[in-house]
């Protein structure tokens, strides 16, 4: 999937950490294409929802306190 791109602009020092990172893990073909990643998954995180629902986390508390650790 190609899509179009714009610029953005980070400081050097980022630039350079990102680097070093990918030269020493390996993973990434560039700077662009981790940042890229790490946005993503950013922000597939937000709009993932919670982990639980309120029933599914009240039902852990309790079993926590009968354990317990609560």
């Amino acid at each position: 999937m190609t899509s179009e791109k714009v610029t953005i602009s980070i400081s050097k020092e980022v630039y350079d950490k990102i680097l070093k990172y990918i030269q020493t893990h390996g993973g990434f073909n560039s700077v662009e294409e981790f940042i890229e990643f790490v946005i993503n998954e950013v922000l597939s995180e937000e709009t993932a929802g919670p982990a639980y629902s309120k029933e599914d986390e009240e039902k852990i508390k309790e079993r926590l306190r009968a354990l317990g650790y609560l």
